[in-house]
Protein backbone atom coordinates (compact mmCIF):
# COMPACT_ATOMS: atom_id res chain seq x y z
CA UNK A 1 0.00 0.00 0.00
CA UNK A 2 1.80 3.20 -0.96
CA UNK A 3 2.73 5.71 2.10
CA UNK A 4 -0.77 7.99 1.17
CA UNK A 5 -2.76 5.48 0.78
CA UNK A 6 -1.28 3.91 4.23
CA UNK A 7 -2.05 6.89 6.23
CA UNK A 8 -5.40 7.51 4.77
CA UNK A 9 -6.10 4.33 6.14
CA UNK A 10 -4.13 4.78 9.99
CA UNK A 11 -6.72 8.08 10.35
CA UNK A 12 -9.62 6.26 9.10
CA UNK A 13 -9.22 3.31 11.38
CA UNK A 14 -8.12 5.63 14.40
CA UNK A 15 -11.45 7.52 13.90
CA UNK A 16 -13.47 3.91 13.62
CA UNK A 17 -11.65 3.04 17.09
CA UNK A 18 -12.95 6.12 18.46
CA UNK A 19 -16.72 6.26 17.66
CA UNK A 20 -17.22 2.61 17.98
CA UNK A 21 -16.05 2.84 21.11
CA UNK A 22 -18.33 5.70 22.00
CA UNK A 23 -21.30 3.92 20.23
CA UNK A 24 -20.37 0.66 22.21
CA UNK A 25 -20.32 2.65 25.44
CA UNK A 26 -23.66 4.15 25.05
CA UNK A 27 -24.94 0.28 24.06
CA UNK A 28 -23.83 -0.81 27.01
CA UNK A 29 -25.31 1.99 29.17
CA UNK A 30 -28.62 0.71 27.33
CA UNK A 31 -28.26 -3.08 27.73
CA UNK A 32 -28.63 -2.24 31.11
CA UNK A 33 -31.52 -0.70 31.68
CA UNK A 34 -32.67 -3.48 28.80
CA UNK A 35 -35.24 -6.38 30.26
CA UNK A 36 -33.28 -8.43 27.55
CA UNK A 37 -29.27 -7.66 29.37
CA UNK A 38 -28.78 -10.94 29.97
CA UNK A 39 -29.61 -12.45 26.21
CA UNK A 40 -27.76 -8.63 24.44
CA UNK A 41 -24.63 -9.47 27.10
CA UNK A 42 -23.18 -12.06 24.99
CA UNK A 43 -22.71 -9.86 21.76
CA UNK A 44 -21.51 -6.89 23.97
CA UNK A 45 -18.69 -9.18 25.35
CA UNK A 46 -17.87 -10.04 21.63
CA UNK A 47 -18.35 -6.49 20.81
CA UNK A 48 -15.83 -5.28 23.70
CA UNK A 49 -13.55 -8.31 22.70
CA UNK A 50 -13.22 -7.17 18.65
CA UNK A 51 -12.83 -3.05 19.88
CA UNK A 52 -10.06 -4.21 21.93
CA UNK A 53 -8.55 -6.63 19.54
CA UNK A 54 -8.82 -3.99 16.72
CA UNK A 55 -7.44 -0.82 18.94
CA UNK A 56 -4.47 -3.15 19.95
CA UNK A 57 -3.40 -3.95 16.45
CA UNK A 58 -3.91 0.08 15.82
CA UNK A 59 -1.40 0.53 18.48
CA UNK A 60 1.17 -1.50 17.05
CA UNK A 61 0.26 -0.15 13.10
CA UNK A 62 1.23 3.29 14.63
CA UNK A 63 4.48 2.19 16.20
CA UNK A 64 5.21 0.00 13.02
CA UNK A 65 4.85 3.39 10.62
CA UNK A 66 7.28 5.78 12.32
CA UNK A 67 4.93 8.88 11.18
CA UNK A 68 6.04 7.65 7.51
CA UNK A 69 9.52 6.36 8.34
CA UNK A 70 9.17 3.34 6.57
CA UNK A 71 11.15 0.77 3.90
CA UNK A 72 10.32 -1.97 2.31
CA UNK A 73 10.17 -4.33 5.54
CA UNK A 74 8.24 -1.92 7.31
CA UNK A 75 5.55 -2.06 4.14
CA UNK A 76 5.51 -5.82 4.84
CA UNK A 77 5.04 -5.85 8.35
CA UNK A 78 2.08 -2.97 7.85
CA UNK A 79 0.81 -5.62 5.93
CA UNK A 80 1.30 -8.50 7.86
CA UNK A 81 -0.33 -6.54 10.98
CA UNK A 82 -3.21 -5.65 8.37
CA UNK A 83 -4.44 -9.07 6.71
CA UNK A 84 -2.37 -10.88 9.82
CA UNK A 85 -5.33 -13.05 12.59
CA UNK A 86 -6.13 -11.20 15.33
CA UNK A 87 -7.17 -13.67 18.45
CA UNK A 88 -11.13 -12.48 19.52
CA UNK A 89 -12.27 -14.41 21.83
CA UNK A 90 -15.79 -14.65 21.35
CA UNK A 91 -17.30 -16.64 24.69
CA UNK A 92 -19.03 -20.26 23.71
CA UNK A 93 -17.88 -19.78 20.19
CA UNK A 94 -14.02 -19.78 21.10
CA UNK A 95 -11.68 -17.72 19.76
CA UNK A 96 -11.64 -16.33 16.24
CA UNK A 97 -8.94 -15.34 13.87
CA UNK A 98 -9.72 -13.07 11.71
CA UNK A 99 -7.97 -9.95 9.69
CA UNK A 100 -8.10 -6.42 10.99
CA UNK A 101 -10.83 -5.85 7.98
CA UNK A 102 -12.93 -8.53 9.02
CA UNK A 103 -12.99 -7.60 12.80
CA UNK A 104 -14.34 -4.26 11.56
CA UNK A 105 -16.61 -5.79 9.56
CA UNK A 106 -17.94 -7.80 12.09
CA UNK A 107 -18.04 -5.19 14.61
CA UNK A 108 -20.02 -3.26 12.39
CA UNK A 109 -22.63 -5.91 12.17
CA UNK A 110 -23.02 -6.68 15.82
CA UNK A 111 -23.24 -3.43 16.71
CA UNK A 112 -25.92 -3.09 13.95
CA UNK A 113 -27.60 -5.65 15.38
CA UNK A 114 -27.23 -4.23 19.14
CA UNK A 115 -28.40 -0.61 18.08
CA UNK A 116 -31.86 -2.19 16.41
CA UNK A 117 -32.64 -4.50 19.21
CA UNK A 118 -32.48 -1.32 21.54
CA UNK A 119 -33.73 0.81 19.34
CA UNK A 120 -30.61 3.22 19.34
CA UNK A 121 -30.22 4.54 16.37
CA UNK A 122 -29.31 7.84 15.83
CA UNK A 123 -30.95 8.03 12.14
CA UNK A 124 -33.93 5.71 13.11
CA UNK A 125 -36.02 8.10 11.09
CA UNK A 126 -34.59 8.45 7.77
CA UNK A 127 -35.90 5.32 6.20
CA UNK A 128 -33.93 6.33 2.40
CA UNK A 129 -30.32 6.20 4.59
CA UNK A 130 -31.56 2.74 6.23
CA UNK A 131 -32.27 1.05 3.19
CA UNK A 132 -29.27 2.04 1.37
CA UNK A 133 -27.07 0.73 4.34
CA UNK A 134 -29.12 -2.68 4.31
CA UNK A 135 -28.42 -2.37 0.21
CA UNK A 136 -24.98 -1.97 0.88
CA UNK A 137 -25.02 -4.66 3.43
CA UNK A 138 -26.66 -7.22 0.90
CA UNK A 139 -23.51 -6.79 -1.15
CA UNK A 140 -21.10 -7.47 1.56
CA UNK A 141 -22.81 -10.18 2.03
CA UNK A 142 -22.53 -11.59 -1.59
CA UNK A 143 -19.13 -11.39 -1.34
CA UNK A 144 -19.06 -13.80 1.66
CA UNK A 145 -21.53 -16.09 0.06
CA UNK A 146 -19.34 -16.45 -3.54
CA UNK A 147 -16.41 -17.40 -0.99
CA UNK A 148 -18.59 -20.31 0.61
CA UNK A 149 -17.10 -23.39 -0.11
CA UNK A 150 -19.75 -25.74 -2.49
CA UNK A 151 -20.92 -27.76 0.32
CA UNK A 152 -22.19 -24.55 1.97
CA UNK A 153 -23.04 -21.89 -0.45
CA UNK A 154 -26.53 -23.24 -1.34
CA UNK A 155 -27.94 -22.71 1.92
CA UNK A 156 -25.81 -19.51 1.92
CA UNK A 157 -27.09 -18.35 -1.48
CA UNK A 158 -30.89 -18.99 -0.49
CA UNK A 159 -30.79 -16.62 2.42
CA UNK A 160 -28.97 -14.30 0.52
CA UNK A 161 -31.77 -14.33 -2.09
CA UNK A 162 -34.52 -14.14 0.68
CA UNK A 163 -32.72 -11.29 2.18
CA UNK A 164 -32.15 -9.39 -0.97
CA UNK A 165 -35.90 -10.14 -1.86
CA UNK A 166 -37.11 -8.88 0.94
CA UNK A 167 -35.20 -5.82 0.80
CA UNK A 168 -36.43 -5.12 -2.65
CA UNK A 169 -39.93 -5.79 -1.81
CA UNK A 170 -39.59 -3.12 1.24
CA UNK A 171 -37.85 -0.23 -1.09
CA UNK A 172 -40.65 -0.68 -3.27
CA UNK A 173 -43.07 -0.57 -0.64
CA UNK A 174 -41.58 2.83 0.38
CA UNK A 175 -41.31 3.78 -3.35
CA UNK A 176 -45.06 3.21 -3.33
CA UNK A 177 -45.51 5.78 -0.26
CA UNK A 178 -45.94 2.85 2.16
CA UNK A 179 -44.83 2.85 6.09
CA UNK A 180 -42.04 0.72 5.88
CA UNK A 181 -40.64 1.83 9.44
CA UNK A 182 -41.84 -1.44 11.35
CA UNK A 183 -39.94 -3.59 8.83
CA UNK A 184 -36.60 -1.95 8.77
CA UNK A 185 -35.41 -3.47 12.10
CA UNK A 186 -36.56 -7.21 11.63
CA UNK A 187 -34.28 -6.88 8.03
CA UNK A 188 -31.81 -5.10 10.08
CA UNK A 189 -31.16 -7.84 12.35
CA UNK A 190 -31.37 -10.62 9.93
CA UNK A 191 -28.84 -9.01 7.41
CA UNK A 192 -26.53 -8.38 10.64
CA UNK A 193 -26.96 -11.99 12.00
CA UNK A 194 -26.48 -13.24 8.43
CA UNK A 195 -22.80 -11.52 8.13
CA UNK A 196 -22.20 -12.62 11.02
CA UNK A 197 -22.30 -15.83 11.08
CA UNK A 198 -20.79 -16.01 7.48
CA UNK A 199 -17.84 -14.23 8.67
CA UNK A 200 -17.44 -16.66 11.89
CA UNK A 201 -18.03 -19.65 9.17
CA UNK A 202 -15.43 -18.41 7.33
CA UNK A 203 -13.34 -17.90 10.56
CA UNK A 204 -13.89 -21.09 11.79
CA UNK A 205 -13.01 -23.40 8.44
CA UNK A 206 -9.40 -21.13 8.40
CA UNK A 207 -9.20 -22.65 11.97
CA UNK A 208 -10.22 -25.90 10.83
CA UNK A 209 -7.38 -25.65 7.87
CA UNK A 210 -3.84 -27.72 8.07
CA UNK A 211 -2.33 -26.83 11.13
CA UNK A 212 1.28 -26.13 9.57
CA UNK A 213 -0.28 -23.43 6.98
CA UNK A 214 -1.67 -21.92 10.16
CA UNK A 215 1.92 -22.19 11.73
CA UNK A 216 3.53 -20.71 9.58
CA UNK A 217 0.79 -17.61 8.91
CA UNK A 218 1.01 -17.25 12.89
CA UNK A 219 5.05 -16.74 12.99
CA UNK A 220 5.44 -14.66 10.32
CA UNK A 221 2.30 -12.40 12.36
CA UNK A 222 3.90 -12.73 15.74
CA UNK A 223 7.39 -12.17 14.15
CA UNK A 224 5.72 -8.34 12.69
CA UNK A 225 4.04 -7.67 16.22
CA UNK A 226 7.84 -8.63 17.91
CA UNK A 227 8.95 -6.05 16.07
CA UNK A 228 6.79 -3.43 16.93
CA UNK A 229 6.33 -4.29 20.78
CA UNK A 230 10.51 -4.42 21.05
CA UNK A 231 10.07 -0.69 19.14
CA UNK A 232 7.61 0.36 21.58
CA UNK A 233 9.70 -0.83 24.30
CA UNK A 234 12.81 1.35 23.02
CA UNK A 235 10.69 3.98 23.00
CA UNK A 236 9.51 3.10 26.50
CA UNK A 237 12.86 3.03 27.70
CA UNK A 238 14.00 6.07 25.79
CA UNK A 239 11.22 8.50 27.27
CA UNK A 240 10.51 7.83 30.87
CA UNK A 241 11.57 6.18 34.23
CA UNK A 242 11.20 3.65 35.84
CA UNK A 243 9.89 1.60 32.55
CA UNK A 244 9.14 -1.89 32.50
CA UNK A 245 11.63 -4.34 32.86
CA UNK A 246 9.56 -7.08 30.54
CA UNK A 247 11.63 -9.26 27.98
CA UNK A 248 9.91 -9.17 24.67
CA UNK A 249 10.09 -12.37 23.47
CA UNK A 250 11.62 -12.99 19.71
CA UNK A 251 9.31 -15.91 17.60
CA UNK A 252 12.07 -17.04 15.90
CA UNK A 253 14.17 -18.31 18.43
CA UNK A 254 11.96 -21.22 18.29
CA UNK A 255 13.37 -22.35 14.81
CA UNK A 256 11.44 -23.23 11.59
CA UNK A 257 7.84 -24.36 11.62
CA UNK A 258 8.07 -28.73 12.24
CA UNK A 259 6.45 -31.00 9.64
CA UNK A 260 5.27 -33.90 12.65
CA UNK A 261 2.12 -33.46 14.17
CA UNK A 262 3.41 -33.89 17.88
CA UNK A 263 6.08 -31.50 17.53
CA UNK A 264 3.59 -28.91 15.71
CA UNK A 265 1.38 -29.29 18.15
CA UNK A 266 3.67 -28.69 21.16
CA UNK A 267 5.39 -25.54 18.63
CA UNK A 268 1.44 -24.20 18.14
CA UNK A 269 1.80 -24.23 22.28
CA UNK A 270 4.84 -22.31 22.29
CA UNK A 271 3.58 -19.37 19.46
CA UNK A 272 0.54 -19.04 21.78
CA UNK A 273 3.24 -18.44 25.21
CA UNK A 274 5.04 -15.82 22.96
CA UNK A 275 1.66 -14.55 21.74
CA UNK A 276 0.02 -13.31 25.81
CA UNK A 277 3.98 -12.56 26.21
CA UNK A 278 4.18 -9.60 23.53
CA UNK A 279 0.55 -8.76 25.33
CA UNK A 280 1.81 -8.23 28.37
CA UNK A 281 4.38 -6.66 27.26
CA UNK A 282 2.86 -4.41 24.68
CA UNK A 283 0.23 -3.32 27.60
CA UNK A 284 2.83 -2.63 30.32
CA UNK A 285 5.19 -0.91 28.08
CA UNK A 286 2.53 1.40 26.42
CA UNK A 287 0.94 1.90 30.12
CA UNK A 288 4.27 3.50 30.83
CA UNK A 289 4.29 6.14 28.34
CA UNK A 290 0.49 6.95 29.42
CA UNK A 291 1.68 7.32 32.64
CA UNK A 292 3.55 10.12 31.31
CA UNK A 293 1.10 11.69 29.19
CA UNK A 294 -1.85 11.48 31.85
CA UNK A 295 0.82 13.23 34.15
CA UNK A 296 1.60 15.90 31.77
CA UNK A 297 -2.30 16.40 30.67
CA UNK A 298 -2.52 16.88 34.40
CA UNK A 299 -0.23 19.22 35.15
CA UNK A 300 -1.05 21.67 32.30
CA UNK A 301 -4.41 21.26 33.24
CA UNK A 302 -3.77 22.53 37.05
CA UNK A 303 -1.56 25.15 35.50
CA UNK A 304 -4.66 26.43 33.41
CA UNK A 305 -7.06 26.10 36.25
CA UNK A 306 -4.09 28.20 38.26
CA UNK A 307 -4.53 31.36 35.85
CA UNK A 308 -6.90 33.17 37.63
CA UNK A 309 -4.31 32.81 41.07
CA UNK A 310 -0.78 33.46 40.33
CA UNK A 311 1.53 32.49 42.74
CA UNK A 312 5.10 32.19 42.71
CA UNK A 313 5.39 29.13 44.62
CA UNK A 314 3.19 27.51 41.92
CA UNK A 315 4.68 29.21 39.32
CA UNK A 316 8.00 27.50 40.52
CA UNK A 317 6.26 23.67 40.93
CA UNK A 318 4.72 24.28 37.23
CA UNK A 319 8.39 25.35 35.64
CA UNK A 320 9.76 22.27 37.89
CA UNK A 321 7.45 20.12 36.13
CA UNK A 322 7.99 21.14 32.76
CA UNK A 323 11.45 20.64 33.22
CA UNK A 324 11.23 17.53 34.04
CA UNK A 325 9.21 16.70 31.14
CA UNK A 326 11.45 18.59 29.16
CA UNK A 327 13.96 15.80 30.31
CA UNK A 328 15.03 12.55 28.50
CA UNK A 329 13.61 9.88 30.02
CA UNK A 330 11.00 11.39 31.88
CA UNK A 331 11.21 10.15 35.87
CA UNK A 332 7.85 9.38 36.41
CA UNK A 333 7.98 9.40 40.60
CA UNK A 334 9.53 13.12 40.33
CA UNK A 335 6.49 13.96 37.94
CA UNK A 336 4.20 12.14 39.59
CA UNK A 337 5.14 14.03 42.95
CA UNK A 338 5.47 17.56 41.56
CA UNK A 339 2.45 17.24 39.99
CA UNK A 340 0.14 16.16 43.07
CA UNK A 341 2.12 18.62 44.91
CA UNK A 342 1.09 21.45 42.77
CA UNK A 343 -2.58 20.09 42.74
CA UNK A 344 -2.14 20.10 46.80
CA UNK A 345 -0.87 23.68 46.94
CA UNK A 346 -3.47 24.77 44.25
CA UNK A 347 -6.38 23.27 46.54
CA UNK A 348 -5.03 24.67 49.52
CA UNK A 349 -4.50 28.57 47.97
CA UNK A 350 -7.93 28.56 46.62
CA UNK A 351 -9.36 27.19 49.63
CA UNK A 352 -7.52 29.99 51.59
CA UNK A 353 -8.73 32.63 49.31
CA UNK A 354 -12.27 31.42 49.22
CA UNK A 355 -12.61 31.15 53.00
CA UNK A 356 -12.26 34.90 53.88
CA UNK A 357 -14.27 36.01 51.06
CA UNK A 358 -17.31 33.78 52.47
CA UNK A 359 -16.62 35.45 55.98
CA UNK A 360 -16.73 39.21 54.94
CA UNK A 361 -19.74 38.54 52.90
CA UNK A 362 -21.44 36.71 56.24
CA UNK A 363 -20.42 40.13 58.38
CA UNK A 364 -21.99 42.16 55.58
Amino acid sequence: MPPAQMLAYLDALGQWRDARRAELDELDRAALDSSEEDELSPDLVLSMAIWKSVSDRYDLLLVTWDSGRIGARESERLSTLIWGGLDTGSGAAGTLAVSLPEACALSDALAGSLRVRLAVDPDHADIAARLRDLRAQVERIRDLVDREPATARAAAAQALDDLDHRVEQTAERDRRGADVGGLLGPLEIQAARCERDLIVGASARRERAADLARARALRTELEAEGVAVRALADQCVAQVTPAPHLAVPDVTALGPVPNTPDALEAYLARLDTVRRALGQAHSAYGTALQRRDELAGRLDAYHVKAGGAPSPDLDELYRRGREVLGRHPVDLVRLGALTIAYQAYLEASLAARTGPRRATEGVS
